[in-house]
């Protein structure tokens, strides 16, 4: 489990920094690389697994807490 929260994580850091290009630049690169338009499955592919591994994250902060204090 430990190794999907890894992927997951770096997953959505990639995500976020592909819609901050989107919001300042309006430069999408992940339609540049793979597409763009209904007939991208590539580029469909990603961003579902983005938004998969965003709520992976939030199942797993959810149940486990890591950012919790203990005293």
């Amino acid at each position: 489990m430990k190794i999907t929260t890894i992927i997951a994580f770096i997953l959505v850091i990639v995500g976020s920094l592909v819609w901050l290009l989107v919001g300042i630049a309006d430069f999408n690169v992940v339609a540049l690389l793979f597409g763009s338009g209904a007939t991208a499955v590539v580029s469909r592919v990603i961003y579902t697994l983005v938004g998969i591994s965003a709520i992976w994250l939030i199942f797993y902060w959810a149940m486990y807490r890591p950012f919790r204090h203990i005293d």
